[in-house]
């Protein structure tokens, strides 16, 4: 006889703040760098956070995105994803948190950290904040 299911497991729920956060700590995982979380909710109303992150080549901002990704699934699926199989700039969306995964001549090109500046940046563990293309993990 087979075993019916009752009711589907609910995912643990994360804040928009524990979810940038938790963006920024699994991208740090990847050896990402200069590495921030912006908190938009007062100046826009697309997310409550924008977390920018820059990577060395393509394949490693595929493996950041991919990290993120992995990392959150059990707290709920990503909504969008775009420009992961290029590796430029990577925009991954949970609605709440918007992630930019840039290389880094393209994040400097587009200056997303100068278009956001009017917004607070959430305090990242001091490690995080510190990460640097030059630090040697």
């Amino acid at each position: 006889m087979p075993v019916k299911k009752t009711a589907a497991e609910e995912k643990p729920v994360l804040s928009s703040q524990e979810r940038a956060l938790k963006c920024a700590e699994l991208a740090f995982d990847k050896k990402a760098f200069d590495i921030r979380a912006l908190y938009i909710a007062k100046v826009s109303s697309i997310a409550d956070y924008l977390v920018i992150i820059s990577g060395n080549s393509d394949k490693q901002n595929q493996a950041i995105a991919e990290g993120i990704r992995t990392g959150l699934k059990k707290y709920g699926k990503v909504q969008g994803i775009e420009g992961e199989s290029e590796g430029k700039w990577i925009v991954i969306d949970y609605g709440d948190v918007i992630v930019h995964v840039f290389s880094d001549q393209l994040r400097h090109y587009y200056k997303l950290d100068e278009l956001w500046r009017m917004a607070p940046e959430l305090e990242l563990p001091e490690q995080i904040k510190s990460a640097r293309r030059e630090d040697d993990f």
